[in-house]
């Protein structure tokens, strides 16, 4: 999506009017449907002036393409300001600028990281280099208009007000800074000649329209890649936060030991990569020698990773690599050099079938390795005995006398990319406030239906493509087929009668070819993801004017989520009915943003329906 596009020429009439700031400004509401912070809006009145002086050669044409934050498809992510034009031999490039206000930096001893002054301290960051690099990754691989064409991205960065001091600049940097020049305060008429080497005519063949309208390439699943991550290739290059939670991770681990235990807390939301992260810590931590595993309640992705490696790797291998939260009661302290923690927030305190097991779940994981990283979403703990929260985890690690780390993923990297989808579900469900009341819908495909069979059929559809459009539901319906085949759980109309997923499949259901005939539930599509979901919201959430309510009565009695909440409504009515309002709501919310592209509800109490379509309106 591009916010702000002009060529040269009205580039300089539009800053030197003194409103560059304001015009952008308005363009960014228009594009991206809502505002920005004073901070972005003073940068960009400081560094369009900058890019305007570079830009006043002649030699760089008039009819240039400029254009000013380029969202970059299906994800959250914006390039900073673009040129594009023709060089000497007519071949279509774009020059990628990564800008940045910063005057001083301090090397790390982390890859790729810098710490820099920004947002009112000081704080780790990727360095500019690395971050247009893989912003141009990113675009190249994302938009099939690139990848099928002539037209060539070339990223660099430049700091207008950085002198040039030897850190920024450092050999350290040497790798990235050779993928992405980076041009100093001092280096104006050297980031002119560079743009000059790649335009030298004018953008001819509108090169960021064709990008822009270019067909956006099937995203990458991490299932999907998985044998060849596991077999130590780079499917995935870390953005940003991701870039800095994976070294500082790979840091702590190395330096982790009995004596000196460290425990790094991750927090991030759907989407924003806390798995892929985590895999890859997994890859690069077995690399260097360090006993690890990746550890997580959640058994549909543990079996789905499993049958994804079964052809590559002995099972003694996968089960090395993968293992539940509950495996670690009868643990002696330290075994491990690192625990990778997916999908904390769903830890216990009991573990076995029973819950009788053990003692506490975080508890004996901090104690079975040196190094541990939790990666947690708290809004995502959908079962009333969830006990994974960072006041939980900090209690455990200073039980064990471990260090204490915070990172924080922000980035999205699902729902399209869709910051505003995310912040409108929790608006609508109710969740909490925030500032997005209305919702893009071609921004992120949101479409609620009127009947089931429409919604069941549009899934179909969809998964005809490439196998990646599912149907989950609440669990408010019997599993009747379980024990009995023949039978049907989920009646809705007279053509819409379905099952639960088999038992057959089990937590493979995501992935098997025929499953789009089944129906899922929270237990096997947690922590996974599809291109499209179609959500069948049953009645234990319902709306009564205006007011989003939940009945946990209305889960069927063999839920394990909600299993045991009467006792506890006796015992602490207060607490158990905020918590069952919270469980409830996370659990829709939970699947309404399992889809990377689409999202399709149907409400099964009539009310609640016209609720969300009317918030479309």
């Amino acid at each position: 999506m591009i916010v702000y596009q002009n060529t040269k020429k009205r580039f300089f009439d539009d800053v030197i009017s003194n409103n560059i700031e304001h015009i952008i400004l308005d363009f960014f509401k228009k594009k991206i449907g809502q505002g920005t912070t004073e901070r972005e809006i003073t940068s960009w009145k400081n560094s369009m002036q900058y890019m305007n002086n570079v830009l006043l050669d002649p030699e760089i044409p008039d009819d240039a393409g400029i254009i000013v934050e380029y969202q970059i498809p299906q994800t959250s992510k914006r390039i900073d300001f673009i040129i594009t034009g023709q060089n000497q031999n007519n071949t279509d490039h774009a020059i990628l600028i990564e800008l940045k206000q910063w005057s001083t930096a301090k090397q790390t001893s982390k890859d790729g990281i810098v710490s820099a002054f920004v947002g009112g301290r000081q704080r780790e960051l990727s360095h500019p280099s690395y971050q247009a690099w893989t912003y141009a990754a990113l675009l190249n691989g994302f938009n099939e208009a690139i990848y099928t064409s002539e037209i060539q991205l070339v990223p660099c960065a430049y700091l207008h007000n950085y002198a040039n001091d030897g850190v920024i600049n450092n050999s350290f940097y040497k790798d990235y800074i050779e993928k992405a020049p980076i041009f100093l305060k001092e280096d104006i008429f050297k980031l002119r000649d560079f743009i000059k080497t790649f335009v030298k005519y004018g953008d001819k063949n509108k090169v960021m329209l064709t990008i822009d309208g270019g067909r956006i390439r099937p995203s990458k699943s991490l299932s999907d890649n998985l044998v060849s991550m596991l077999k130590g290739n780079e499917e995935f290059l870390m953005i940003d936060e991701q870039k800095l939670v994976y070294e500082t991770a790979l840091q702590l681990a190395r330096k982790s030991s009995p004596n000196n235990k460290n425990v790094l807390i991750v927090e991030g939301g759907p989407g924003t990569g806390k798995s892929v992260v985590a895999i890859n810590l997994l890859v690069n931590l077995t690399k260097i020698g360090l006993l690890s595993q990746y550890v997580t309640k959640n058994a549909a992705p543990r079996e789905v990773y499993k049958t994804k490696l079964t052809d590559d790797f002995k099972q003694t291998e996968i089960s090395n690599f993968f293992t539940g939260s509950g495996s670690f009661v009868n643990r002696k302290a330290n075994v491990f050099d690192a625990l990778i923690v997916d999908e904390a927030h769903r830890l216990n305190g009991k573990s076995g079938m029973f819950k009788n097991l053990g003692e506490n779940q975080i508890k004996e994981i901090i104690n079975s390795a040196a190094f541990t990283v939790f990666f947690i979403d708290e809004n995502q703990k959908v079962s009333i005995h969830d006990i994974g929260e960072k006041d939980e985890i900090k209690k455990w690690a200073k039980h064990f006398g471990a260090n204490v780390t915070e990172l924080e993923l922000t980035s999205q990297f699902r729902c399209n990319g869709s910051d505003g989808y995310l912040a409108w579900l929790d608006y609508i469900l109710q969740i909490r406030d925030t500032a997005n009341t209305e919702i893009d819908t071609e921004e992120f495909d949101f479409k609620v239906f009127d009947n089931p069979d429409d919604l069941r059929d549009l899934i179909f559809e969809k998964n005809l493509i490439n196998n990646k459009a599912r149907l989950v539901a609440g669990y408010c319906w019997k599993w009747v087929s379980k024990k009995d085949p023949s039978q049907i759980d989920i009646v809705l109309s007279d053509n819409f009668a379905m099952k639960w997923n088999l038992a057959d499949d089990g937590m493979r259901w995501v992935i098997q070819p025929e499953s789009v005939n089944e129906i899922g539930c929270i237990h096997t599509c947690q922590g996974l993801e599809v291109d499209y979901i179609g959500v069948i919201i049953g009645e234990d959430l319902i709306v009564r004017n205006g007011e989003v309510l939940v009945d946990p009565s209305k889960r069927d009695a063999y839920d394990s989520t909600v299993k045991g909440y009467k006792k506890m409504l006796k015992d602490n009515p207060v607490y158990t009915k905020e918590l069952l309002r919270n469980i409830i709501k996370n659990t829709y919310r939970t699947l309404m943003t399992r889809g990377m592209k689409g999202c399709y509800i149907y409400c099964t109490d009539k009310e609640t329906n016209e609720y969300f379509k009317n918030a479309l309106k």
